[in-house]
C-alpha cells in the first residue's frame, strides 16, 4: 500500500511538477513519455497484489478479541476470498478497482494517445515554424492539436486523481482496521 500511496503522490505532486519547471519542454516530455510507461504499470499491478494480499479477519486470536469490530463477530478470509467477500465491496473491492482501472486506461489508452498527440505536434511545429506553446497566433492544424493535447492531458490527470482517491479510501479503510 505504501509502495501504490507514495509513488502516486511522488510523481503527480513532486516530480512531475518539479520536471515541468526544471527541464525545457522537449526534454519534459520525452521523460514523461518514458516514465508514465512505468509509472502506470506500477499504478495498475500493485492493486492487484493489493487484493491478492488482503488482510483477513478472524475471531479467534492468540492475541485476544483482535479484529472483532467491523466484522459481526465472524471471519472474514484473507486474499481474494476477503477482498471479494460481499462486505467488502464497496470498502476493498470499489476503491481498489477504481485505482486498478483508471491506471488501466491511462496506460493502454490516455497515455498513449497523448504521446501521438505530442508526436504529431513536434511535425506541425517544423511545417509552422513555431512551438505549439508560443503565443497566438497559431495554423488551424495546430489549434486543433493543442485542444486536443489538453484534452487528453485533463482525461490522464483525472483519471490519476481518481486512483489516488481510491487508494486513499482504501488506505482509511486498512487504517479503521488497525487496533
Amino acid at each position: 500500500y505504501g509502495t501504490l500511496l507514495g509513488s502516486s503522490i511522488f510523481q503527480s505532486f513532486i516530480a512531475g511538477p518539479v520536471a515541468f519547471t526544471s527541464l525545457p519542454r522537449a526534454q519534459f516530455a520525452t521523460l514523461q513519455a518514458t516514465i508514465f510507461p512505468i509509472y502506470f504499470s506500477l499504478q495498475s499491478a500493485l492493486p492487484v497484489l493489493l487484493a491478492l494480499t488482503y488482510p483477513g479477519r478472524s475471531h479467534s486470536s492468540p492475541f485476544g478479541a483482535l479484529n472483532n469490530n467491523n466484522n459481526g463477530g465472524h471471519a472474514v478470509k484473507s486474499s481474494m476470498g476477503g477482498f471479494l467477500a460481499e462486505e467488502n465491496r464497496w470498502t476493498t473491492l470499489m476503491p481498489l478497482a477504481t485505482c486498478f482501472a483508471a491506471t488501466v486506461v491511462n496506460l493502454v489508452w490516455a497515455g498513449p494517445k497523448t504521446n501521438e498527440i505530442m508526436r504529431l505536434r513536434k511535425h506541425q511545429e517544423t511545417r509552422d515554424g513555431k512551438k505549439a506553446y508560443d503565443a497566438p497566433p497559431h495554423s488551424k492544424e495546430m489549434q486543433q492539436m493543442n485542444k486536443d493535447f489538453s484534452r487528453m492531458h485533463g482525461v490522464s490527470a483525472s483519471l490519476n486523481l481518481l486512483a489516488l482517491a481510491g487508494t486513499v479510501f482504501y488506505g482509511i479503510v486498512l487504517a479503521e482496521r488497525l487496533e
